[in-house]
């Protein structure tokens, strides 16, 4: 169909599963293979991966992943992934290590800004500069800052990968990973083990980059309604530089256990004598890669049988054996080339850990025996189906999950175009299911499988102190190896790099990153259709858009008719009406109910200041979708969930409790940054500290005392749920949000309104809730290598009313000055400013940060680098990046819920027109009127800081009383 003369057609294929035509081509020259989708969607998407198998744990295709995108032969500034961030209207721009491979995706719904972006990117890829200061600061390097300073460890991704393996979970993850393939390329930490990582030298680093990242491995990747003719020119054009090679990046087959194997291991955490809940366990299984389509999604479909909701056999036997706080592991993972299968628990205690194991096993023969019941292999085939079909992916650009899907077969020389067919797949498997198919799978890939690793991990006190002692040690070995010639050199070098990364980019070689113009900007916002009115006595929008056949409902409920004392119970209670089931089915049948009938009901709460008000909007919404012949029992389903859950269910609720309590802990250190933003402004407004007490560390807290009150004092916390039900769902107080198309609307509205009708009128008055919590400084303690450090202020409350442009200000400070100071220099993975124009609040925050006292700093002098000005170029890429963030692509169920939520926090149209127009219209004025702002902040702000006890306490101990100190874990 369209032919190429670099190129070879290999196949040409129309793809109804997708809405594609799908074309494969092999490079004629160099033999890089291309997958190409034409289709209708404007989210275009492309992707080059290679193959890049580690063979040691040093994180070499991590590091590099890292360093490419540091200048490149075409676009040679330090840093031009970031200019593009900064200035580009990109829908997604990032790049990924995997196991075995490592993908660089872009999307972007402009056509001239893809183009830029792809261009970028290859550049990027085949043509980096890669030079040993690049390895140094992303990788690792030694830091002397003089004679008499320590010798100390720094780079990007030495501190990432601290801040990782200060989590339990991804310590369980790579052990687990390291157990099933030892001889392979998979038992290697791909992202690097931070005691590895300082043996990998720049030669390595160079060669590995020469041998992997060459047109002969490469896959790349395009999907969208661009040209697809331009797409091999664009190839052609880099591919056709290389010459053909021999790149041996085979992954290798594990060879298979005779028997299973047992491994234990610890992590750096505390252990309580009276709670010795600290253990975790994982029960691993290495799996023969899937023969085709249909293999692979049954082994989703059993791991979803098996663990995919909480009334799932294995997960509900897990959860109510009363022998941890929650499962870990879900089944069957499709990444590796020999798929690795996990199930397992954390919050055990270590001395039950062949409990669980044995209740792993026996559940799963129990289940092969007694066979799956029909209505839950219904339910778990129509929740496949539906998501198949609407393939909703959320923010995450629908190309890519095409991208990954082909992967899986194409990375080791299967047919990219096999696991984009689902229906033949699906019809197999509905007509095997009822014949013991999955039951038979159950014994073949699980009981029968002899490569079985079962790992069991308990937490140590001493290890952090002893890890840091051995990194101390390593470096004192090295400093006493160094004569005074050496250690002059490694001053030097630290000298070197700093001022290489404080030296701004030639300003001509910064004009060769390919950019849009303001002129290519659209001036007026993107308008959701809404329709308002009533229905049966609640509020109505609803929005005319295209939604496939399916009806999105969003149900919501005014949380303002509860008391202040009731609201951190809210999570929770949000569970229970979906996992306790109904005084007519217990919550297993309940769950195979919403699953054979609906494609999902969740429930949710939203909170945010108000606009142009010191008020909260502060709702409760259940939310559900379904196709037009189901919305009557969706309704159904929904209206017994509200009125009728069985929140008596003591048992139950103790096993939500405990899963809540685990998943937060859990959080803590993948998601230490949102949490200290919480924390932050919980002391700012009324919405942040509503936010803290449901979803903080102050929620933490309120559920380790909830666990013992359920078993002190059940009939009180009964009473309370069931309070919540009686005052909460009530139509006085409510909003009926739908999104479909017009004809499935008049089909649904009648529907619709008379479920409303029957739900209680009462008038209920509303309630008056406390403002916000007490802004203090504080240091919160967890067993951490790494900090996540936070200063914020509210803005209004300090004087200030800045427009929308502080948002252009902000796009630059936060891809100039936070990057380089915080991340480039600092070594913290991350570093950010945000600032939210509705409610005035202002932070600063941190991921993964070595540092604590000189992040704090470096925020302190951000209004200093604000009020030095921006030059042109800055500030139009400045202005087209916040345009991006603004116009972000978006499925239609959200296009509704957005434009709800807008109008129950007073942002009308005429708003976002007017801080759109303040964007384009941003200028230096902007830019010095923040700067003042911010340098408010500096003087009255409030720091929170996540983080290592060793950390909190040196920076009390250097600025006395700067943090309150509490323990968190």
């Amino acid at each position: 169909m369209f032919s190429h003369p670099a190129f070879e057609l290999v196949r040409d294929e129309r793809i109804a599963d997708v809405d594609s035509q799908a074309l494969l081509y092999r490079h004629k020259k160099t033999g890089a293979e291309v997958l190409s989708l034409v289709n209708s969607d404007e989210n275009k998407v492309f992707g080059v991966t290679f193959k890049t198998p580690p063979t040691d744990s040093t994180g070499i295709a991590h590091i590099l992943e890292h360093s490419v995108l540091c200048g490149s032969r075409k676009y040679p500034v330090k840093k031009p992934f970031v200019e593009l961030i900064k200035g580009s209207l990109n829908t997604f721009l990032n790049a990924m290590t995997f196991p075995d491979k490592t993908a660089y995706p872009v999307a972007s719904q402009n056509l001239k800004d893809f183009y830029n972006l792809v261009d970028v990117y290859l550049d990027a890829v085949f043509f980096p500069l890669l030079t040993e200061d690049t390895f140094h600061q992303e990788g690792w390097h030694y830091e002397l800052e003089d004679a008499k300073a320590p010798l100390v460890y720094k780079g990007v991704v030495f501190n990432e990968m601290k801040g990782v393996f200060s989590s339990p979970d991804a310590v369980m993850r790579d052990l687990s990973q390291r157990s099933l393939y030892p001889d392979v390329t998979y038992g290697k930490s791909s992202g690097g083990d931070p005691k590895a990582i300082p043996d990998l030298t720049f030669e390595q680093f160079k060669r590995f980059h020469e041998k992997f990242y060459h047109p002969s491995n490469t896959r790349a990747f395009f999907s969208g309604d661009d040209d697809p003719a331009q797409r091999l020119d664009i190839l052609d054009a880099y591919f056709s530089q290389f010459e053909r090679a021999e790149v041996d990046a085979e992954v290798g087959l594990q060879p298979r256990f005779n028997a299973p194997r047992q491994l234990h291991g610890t992590y750096a955490g505390t252990k309580d004598a009276d709670k010795p809940r600290d253990g975790m366990i994982s029960v691993n299984w290495m799996i023969d890669p899937p023969a085709d389509r249909e293999e692979a999604l049954s082994h989703g479909l059993l791991s979803y049988l098996l663990a995919g909701n909480p009334a799932a056999p294995l997960r509900k036997a897990l959860t109510e054996s009363g022998l941890g706080e929650g499962m870990t592991g879900g089944g069957i993972g499709s990444g590796l080339r020999q798929p690795m299968a996990s199930f397992g628990m954390k919050g055990i205690d270590p001395t039950n850990a062949p409990k669980v194991e044995t209740l792993i096993l026996d559940t799963l023969a129990e289940i092969a025996e007694r066979g799956f019941p029909s209505e839950q292999l219904e339910a778990a085939i129509n929740t496949f189906e539906f998501s198949l079909r609407e393939n909703n992916t959320g923010s995450y650009p629908r190309g890519m999950t095409y991208m990954f899907t082909a992967l899986a077969t194409w990375l080791h020389g299967g047919d990219p175009l096999a696991p984009l067919h689902f229906e033949t797949a699906l019809a197999a498997l509905k007509d095997k299911a009822q014949g013991g198919h999955f039951e038979g799978e159950i014994r073949r890939l699980f009981l029968d499988n002899t490569h079985r690793t079962t790992v069991t991990l308990e937490a140590d006190p001493e290890q952090g102190a002893r890890e840091a002692a051995a990194e101390a040690d390593k470096l004192a070995q090295v400093r006493a190896g160094m004569d005074e010639a050496a250690i002059a050199a490694t001053i030097s070098e630290t000298e070197k790099l700093k001022r290489l990364q404080e030296t701004a980019d030639d300003p001509a070689d910064l004009a060769k990153i390919p950019t849009l113009t303001l002129g290519d900007l659209d001036r007026e916002i993107r308008k959701v259709p809404v329709e308002t009115g009533e229905i049966g006595g609640a509020r109505l929008f609803y929005h005319d858009l295209p939604t496939l056949g399916i009806v999105y409902l969003d149900l919501g409920f005014d949380l303002h008719v509860l008391p202040d004392e009731l609201l951190p119970y809210l999570p929770l209670f949000g569970r229970a009406l979906l996992q306790t089931g109904t005084s007519k089915e217990d919550f297993v049948a309940l769950t195979q109910r919403i699953g054979r009938s609906t494609g999902g009901i969740n429930q949710h709460r939203g909170l945010s200041a108000m606009q142009g008000s010191a008020e909260t909007a502060a709702w409760f919404f259940l939310s559900g979708k379904a196709v037009a012949d189901k919305v009557e029992e969706m309704l159904a389903i929904m209206g017994d969930v509200l009125l009728d859950a069985r929140l008596d269910n003591r048992e139950r609720f103790r096993q939500m409790a405990l899963e809540e309590k685990a998943g937060f802990e859990a959080r803590l250190v993948p998601s230490g940054n949102a949490i200290v933003d919480t924390r932050l402004k919980a002391g700012l407004t009324q919405a942040g500290a509503l936010s803290e007490r449901m979803g903080g560390i102050s929620y933490l807290q309120f559920l380790r005392q909830l666990v013992g009150r359920i078993d002190s004092d059940w009939a009180g916390v009964q009473q309370v749920l069931e309070t919540i039900r009686d005052t909460l769902f009530n139509r006085q107080h409510m909003v009926v949000n739908v999104t479909t198309d017009g004809a499935l609307w008049n089909q649904a509205r009648g529907e619709i309104g008379a479920f409303t009708e029957r739900l209680p009128a009462v008038e209920q008055p509303l309630q008056q809730w406390p403002g916000p919590l007490a802004a203090r400084s504080e240091g919160l303690v967890i067993p951490a290598q790494v900090n996540y450090v936070g200063k914020g202020a509210n803005l209004k409350a300090l004087g200030f009313e800045v427009s929308a442009a502080a948002s252009v200000a902000l796009k630059y400070l936060n891809t100039t000055y936070l990057w380089d100071k915080v991340r480039v220099q600092g070594g913290a993975y991350g570093g950010s400013s945000r600032f939210d124009l509705t409610s005035g609040n202002f932070s600063f925050l941190s991921y993964r940060d070595p540092n604590l006292l000189k992040t704090v700093d470096v925020y302190d002098g951000a209004a200093k680098a604000l009020a030095a000005g921006v030059g042109e170029n800055d500030l139009t890429r400045s202005i087209i990046g916040v345009i991006g963030d603004m116009d972000g692509y978006q499925f239609p169920d959200a296009k509704g819920y957005g434009s709800m939520w807008r109008q129950l926090t007073g942002t009308t149209d005429a708003i976002r027109q007017q801080r759109r127009d303040e964007v384009l219209n941003a200028s230096s004025k902007d830019f010095a009127e923040l700067a003042e702002a911010v340098a408010a902040v500096a003087s009255h702000g409030h720091v929170v800081v996540l983080g290592g006890e060793a950390a909190i306490t040196a920076a009390n101990a250097q600025r006395p009383g700067l943090l309150d100190v509490s323990k968190v874990l």
